[in-house]
């Protein structure tokens, strides 16, 4: 009976471990790196963030790690930095809230990260993942981020932001 018992406890142990390797095996990163634009603002609750369109280069990043769209099984947002580029000098002293969506058209967009509260006299923020299912998005040729704001101040001048993401990828060994 003990011999029995030892053989299951080891056989699933074995299995568990081997699922927890072999997922590590299949999954990857995909980094991806977009600008946008904030337009000069006089009014403060008037944010004018037009969506930004990103052309999507998984293809290549799946061959490179031996998968295709087709046996992408997990994709969920690991990391979202947003840094002011230009002019160099600013910082987020006007933004309170930011949240960005991703979607491939107005009507299918899903959370992907937000910071409530941003902190003030720095120029790169680190926002929270939503912890979307983000499969369809990274799969489709392009998608869009849309970005609702709270400002806490004017915008003097148009800045450039670069929002800088990564993403975990997981795909079936089959």
């Amino acid at each position: 009976m003990k011999k029995t018992l030892l053989f299951f406890v080891s056989l699933f142990a074995l299995l568990f471990t081997g699922c927890k390797q072999l997922d590590r095996l299949l999954t990857f990163e995909i980094k991806s790196s977009d600008n946008i634009k904030v337009p000069a603002s006089s009014l403060v609750n008037v944010p004018l963030i037009a969506p930004v369109p990103v052309a999507v280069k998984s293809q290549e990043t799946f061959q490179n790690n031996n998968t295709n769209a087709n046996l992408v099984k997990d994709v969920s947002l690991t990391r979202l930095t947003l840094t002011i580029t230009d002019p160099a000098t600013e910082n987020f002293n006007f933004l309170k809230r930011i949240t960005i969506f991703i979607g491939t058209s107005q009507s299918d967009k899903v959370p992907l990260a937000a910071l409530d509260n941003v902190p003030a006299g720095i120029s790169s923020i680190e926002l929270q993942p939503a912890g979307s299912k983000l499969d369809k998005y990274i799969k489709a040729e392009q998608y869009t981020l849309y970005t609702e704001v709270e400002l806490r101040s004017s915008v003097a001048r148009e800045l450039t932001l670069r929002a800088d993401s990564r993403f975990k990828v997981t795909a079936d060994p089959l």
